[in-house]
Order: structure tokens, then sequence, then C-alpha cells
């Protein structure tokens, strides 16, 4: 099936792009396409016109900025941020999670951008840049603003993005401490998957905070409020058992959909197989961090 006619723009702007999607949002950027194309084919979706972003120049720069924040653009690929030196020595799990994502062909165009702006609840980077407290910068013709992560995603393929908003760049602080990914894969994509962040004290040897997020197993990554605050002031080395401990009240407040994935009970044991896993990591992680 073939997609309903549309017209295709090319803006060396964000200016020009945002102003060439409306207000009236008749028509959708366009970057790597992976999701959008199929979406597009299959008539579920709809575009009078496609705003190609791939010619507008700083929408694929990684840094580390004067915040000591990391900065990746939205329209860098899976493939770029798994490669990329930045990456590798702040947030090697990143790289690795990059490296993963559906298939070569998906990796190769696919951008980070248009993974979250479409929505998909089994989707990897959502959930790990949620425990890295990524926030996300858009831009629309009412101006720019700041989204967090946690709050981006608002229910299956639905973000707060307006129809004429560009997401611009991904920005979270650089890691204080070990960070996990772990995933429990069906297919291409997870059928659930935990990321986790610590942040340790000066002596390397204790958790400050940590951030604890679970996806793919609701609409959207979901916290575990209930293993953060257990993992608080914890010597890394008791860590995995305060988890132990902590995680049957946790996974009780999970919000779990049963779909083709598995059924609700199945997935919620696996987030705490993965979660016990990640802290085993974690802890061997935390051991050498300041060191």
């Amino acid at each position: 099936m073939l997609p309903s006619p549309f017209q295709f723009e090319r803006p060396s702007t964000i200016a020009d792009a945002v102003r060439a999607v409306g207000e009236s949002g008749d028509g959708m950027f366009y970057a790597g396409g992976t999701e959008l194309l199929l979406a597009l084919k299959m008539r579920v979706i709809r575009a009078d016109r496609l705003i190609d972003i791939k010619g507008i120049p700083g929408l694929d720069c990684i840094a580390v900025n004067g915040m000591n924040e990391i900065e990746i653009g939205a329209r860098c690929t899976h493939r770029k941020i798994s490669g990329d030196p930045v990456i590798r020595e702040h947030v090697p799990a990143l790289a690795s999670l990059c490296a993963e994502v559906a298939n070569i062909r998906v990796r190769n165009v696919g951008t980070i951008g248009g993974n979250l702006c479409f929505g998909e609840p089994h989707a990897d980077p959502p959930t790990m840049l949620a425990a890295l407290n990524a926030r996300l910068v858009l831009v629309g013709s009412r101006g720019t603003r700041e989204v967090h992560a946690d709050d981006f995603i608002r229910s299956e393929m639905e973000t707060v993005r307006e129809p004429d908003e560009l997401l611009r760049v991904i920005v979270f602080p650089r890691p204080a401490g070990p960070v996990t990914y772990r995933r429990f894969k069906h297919g291409e994509r997870p059928s659930v998957n935990v990321a986790m962040t610590w942040s340790l004290n000066a002596d390397g040897n204790t958790i400050r905070s940590a951030r604890v997020r679970v996806g793919a197993l609701g609409l959207r990554p979901q916290p575990l409020p209930v293993v953060e605050g257990a993992l608080r002031n914890v010597a890394v080395a008791e860590a995995r058992q305060a988890i132990e401990t902590a995680l049957p009240a946790a996974l009780d407040q999970l919000e779990v959909n049963a779909d083709r994935h598995g059924g609700a009970d199945y997935k919620r044991h696996l987030a705490g197989v993965l979660l016990l896993r990640s802290a085993d990591e974690a802890v061997t992680a935390g051991g050498s961090w300041l060191k």
C-alpha cells in the first residue's frame, strides 16, 4: 500500500521547519522515517506535508556542555550514538543500548528523536533517558520549552509535543555513578526493560541517590520510588540486599498491561529479575567508579 499524496519540503533552519509544518498541524517532521514511513504506507496516519529536517545543521551533535551536561542532538542516529566517544566514555550503557536497537537498518537511519516522538511503549531509549533525568528541548511557533523525559510520553503513541514543535536536543547531567540497562527482548522490541542510575557519595562506597525506571510494562516508563528510597545512603556492597527487600512492594505498585509480549504476572516477574541483575552490574561498576 502506498501513502496518501503529500508535499515534500527541505528547510535549512529550525525556524523554517517550524513554519513549514504550520500551527494547523498539517505537516510532519521527517528524519529517519523508520516508523513514520511505515505508518504512512499503512495509512494509519496521514500527512499533507513531510518536512525533511536532515539538512538542518546542528541537530546531530553530541557534546558535554559548560554545565557538565551531555547533549545529544535529536537527529543523531542510534548508530552514531553507539560509537560516539563522549557517550562511550561517560554513558557506556547508552552506547550499548543504541548498538542493539531493533536491527542494523533501523540503527543506521533511525534517530533517537524520532524514537521518542513516536511514543512506542516497547522502546529502549525512553526508559534509559528517564533514568538519566533527561530533559527534551522543544522548539515551536510559541518559542522554546523543556520537558522532562518522565513527562514526555503521555500514552501509547502519544506525547506532549505539539504538532509544530521540533525536538532539538536531549540534555542530561553527566552521570556521577554507574548506569545500567537490562531488557528482555521479544523480536526486535523489548518485552520489559529496566534502567538504573546511581549517584555516589565522594567516598565512592555509598549511594547518595538512585533513579530506577521500568519500561514496556504499561504506556510509558515507570519509576520505582520504593527501590529508590531503599538505596538512598546505602553502601554499594549492600545495594542488592536493599533492592531484594524492597522489590515485592515495588513490583506491586507497577501498572502492567498484558499483551503479546506476555501476561502481567510474567512481565512483573521479569522486571524483578532484570532489576536484580542490574544491581549486580552496578555493584561491580560502583567499586571502580571513582578510582
